[in-house]
């Protein structure tokens, strides 16, 4: 059902999609970071498109399967106007794990993006709060990465919070 978005967002924007896919009723583009956010736009104001409520992002570590770069955020979007539903993929790398915010396009996404930080250290560039959500300050490194430790110890921190 949504192969014509697929195909509406291919002939607009052309070579930004890098890859695309479709099995089981879910399709999925991999665009590249720079056009995320012209992409996002135009998925939401076209209104044949009309992609008004943001499902989900996250973000998959893929250190076992050996592919580079290491990281793919994912965005679950979709039209509860034509009923269809489409996932953007933006991959990133390990160095310095970056992609643009879409809390400018849909609002919903701000915590989404925040634990997507917290727990695989993906940083969301012109996100409003980008800070840490489940972890405490001082907690190092990012609990869902493949390579973080099962067995690590972190360190002790002692809150005041006063007596009532």
């Amino acid at each position: 059902m949504a192969q014509k978005v697929i195909d509406a967002i291919v002939a607009k924007f052309g070579d930004a999609v890098t890859a695309q896919e479709s099995e089981h009723g879910d399709e999925q583009i991999e665009v590249r970071a720079d056009k995320l956010l012209a992409i996002a736009e135009h998925l939401k104001s076209d209104p044949a498109l009309a992609f008004d409520m943001p499902i989900f992002c996250t973000c998959i570590d893929r250190l076992d399967f050996g592919e580079e770069p290491r990281f793919a955020v994912l965005y679950q979007l979709r039209s509860t106007t034509h009923k269809h539903r489409i996932r953007l993929r933006v991959l990133t790398g390990e160095d310095n794990p970056t992609c643009p915010s879409l809390t400018g396009v849909w609002k919903g996404l701000v915590w989404q993006e925040r634990e997507t930080f917290d727990m695989y250290g993906i940083k969301f560039e012109g996100h409003p709060d980008l800070r840490r959500i489940y972890m405490y300050d001082e907690f190092v490194g990012h609990p869902l990465r493949k390579d973080y430790p099962k067995d690590k110890r972190q360190p002790l921190v002692r809150r005041d919070f006063g007596t009532t």
